[in-house]
């Protein structure tokens, strides 16, 4: 099976059927080269459902989102062409890439230095050059550079932490996976005044850990 067989298979068959229907961010989906994000050794699944490892010195369970997961976030967060972008783990850069696409500029975020400097990388062979990549723990977010239009969290987090929603403008919206294994929810939440916010929680899924955030304590009797 050639790439491009194996892409439109990933669009058909993986990203419609879980209700991603918006004309522009299929088009990304075709138009980005995702293979080209995905680490050497798994460059055979870059199409396939599920989550991809990403192989840095010093990561720890860091991975692509599964190719449905990252489509419904973009689908979701409604990018305009003159917002501003904040991306919470950069990983490879693919998630970063296709919010370039849509978004007048993009930082993101990485905990990781070497993932870091791989995403730079695999952003600038894409010739990508409205995104920025930082080294930096991305649970604090980036309140100097702020308010964001979009806050994007590429990845799951216990809650979402009050600091990361007052880095958005008014009308701006933050997207993360949210919960406990095994029951996590897509929370869009979007900012309607000073100090109101208005979450709707559109679908269910899981997704690895975003380093940084405190886990809820678990007791054991």
């Amino acid at each position: 099976m050639n790439i491009e067989t194996a892409r439109f298979n990933m669009i058909e068959q993986q990203i419609r059927p879980w209700e991603v229907l918006d004309g522009q961010v299929l088009s990304l989906l075709s138009v980005v080269k995702r293979e080209n994000f995905v680490p050497l050794a798994h460059k055979a699944l870059a199409f396939a459902d599920m989550e991809i490892p990403l192989q840095s010195s010093g990561a720890k369970g860091q991975c692509m989102l599964a190719p449905k997961v990252e489509a419904r976030l973009l689908q979701d967060a409604n990018i305009q062409a003159t917002d501003k972008v904040l991306e919470i783990g950069t990983g490879s850069g693919y998630m970063a890439a296709l919010l370039a696409q849509q978004a007048a500029s993009v930082l993101s975020l990485e905990i990781d230095p070497a993932l870091a400097q791989s995403a730079r990388t695999n952003l600038q062979n894409a010739g990508i050059a409205n995104v920025e990549v930082r080294q930096a723990d991305g649970s604090q977010g980036a309140p100097a550079d702020g308010p964001f239009d979009v806050i994007v969290l590429s990845g799951s987090v216990p809650e979402v932490p009050q600091h990361l929603l007052n880095q958005l403008k008014m009308g701006g919206r933050l997207l993360a996976i949210v919960g406990e294994d095994p029951v996590m929810r897509a929370s869009v939440i979007t900012r309607n005044g000073e100090t109101q916010w208005q979450t709707s929680e559109p679908w269910d899924t899981m997704a690895p850990r975003l380093q940084g955030f405190p886990e809820h304590n678990r007791f054991s009797f």
